[in-house]
């Protein structure tokens, strides 16, 4: 943790661009998994982004309380 924090002051530009490919790939991530337990129900495509979508709000939602 600490060398994050020094990384997000020494070099900010770095931190950001390796925040966000992070968010990016653990987004991937979960889409893969959605993908993965609800292929077999056939679905549409788009499932699993609702899925993943409504999960991330609900947590965020019960982060706020």
């Amino acid at each position: 943790m600490d060398y994050l924090r020094r990384l997000q002051m020494e070099r900010p530009v770095l931190f950001y661009i390796a925040l966000l490919v992070g968010f990016f790939v653990a987004f991937q991530l979960l889409l893969f998994v959605a993908e993965l337990l609800l292929g077999s129900f056939g679905l549409p495509g788009w499932a699993p982004l609702v899925l993943v979508v409504g999960v991330l709000v609900v947590i965020a939602r019960r982060q706020q309380r």
